[in-house]
């Protein structure tokens, strides 16, 4: 992740293109309609496809064809759910794809289908998971562990479907398909178990950051579940004053 333009056989390539293009369909689809329903979102959603491309673009070689980085991917999904970070994560792949040659086109579906397919889903999971187990804890609690497994968790599914595709393209001569996929997600995990980690720390921070400065539209999209503190009356102002006076 991302697969290098050329890399798999055309026959694969295919394959994962049929795959993942009702995803994006449909994820073109919701990502209009969560638009239309609430246009102030216009911006969180500009905002978490950034994440998403600048962390992704990032460049760490780690197999023939292939290299390592954090995705992105788990903002999105916590925020505007899987079918969102589809369309985001499949125009992230195009662009980069076209202007930083990172991915291609002929891989493209093979892309998509692993990091903004399985990688959100996986993502949002973990998070629906972890906030239900959580629940009795502080939102804030529950909230940045939630947000952290989901970024983590995301990313790591992430790069094992991507092991798949490797794995089912280039079958070892000897043990076959279990065999490649234990030698790419071997070799995959050495540098994305910490990336992970510091990609779920980094979604953490930045979601906490979200709720300071926009709570009322984390409220709006479901984050946020615990209603805003009501503002003290003018009564209780004076009476406030007249104590400290």
């Amino acid at each position: 992740m991302h697969i290098a333009e050329g890399y798999l056989p055309w026959q694969h390539a295919a394959a994962w293109t049929a795959a993942a293009a009702p995803f994006a369909a449909h994820g073109v689809r919701s990502l209009t309609q969560a638009v239309r329903a609430d246009p102030d979102a216009k911006l969180l959603v500009g905002a978490a496809g950034a994440f998403c491309f600048v962390l992704s673009a990032l460049k760490i070689p780690s197999v023939s064809g292939s290299c390592s980085h954090p995705t992105g991917a788990g903002l999105g999904a916590v925020l505007f759910r899987p079918p969102v970070m589809a369309a985001l994560g499949t125009i992230t792949l195009l662009f980069q794809a076209l202007l930083l040659a990172h991915g291609g086109l002929t891989t493209l579906g093979a892309n998509v289908f692993s990091m903004a397919v399985v990688g959100p889903w996986a993502a949002y999971g973990a998070y629906r998971l972890v906030r239900a187990v959580t629940a009795s804890a502080g939102e804030q609690t529950s909230l940045g562990a939630a947000v952290f497994c989901a970024a983590a968790l995301g990313s790591l599914a992430t790069y094992t479907m991507t092991s798949v595709q490797l794995a089912l393209a280039f079958p070892d001569p000897a043990s076959g398909f279990l065999g490649s996929f234990a030698t790419f997600a071997g070799i995959f995990s050495v540098t994305q178990v910490p990336l992970a980690v510091i990609e779920g720390l980094v979604t953490v921070v930045l979601v906490r950051l979200l709720c300071r400065v926009s709570p009322d539209q984390l409220r709006r999209l479901g984050v946020l579940t615990r209603p805003a503190a009501p503002a003290p009356s003018a009564d209780a102002t004076e009476a406030t004053e007249k104590k400290a006076g």
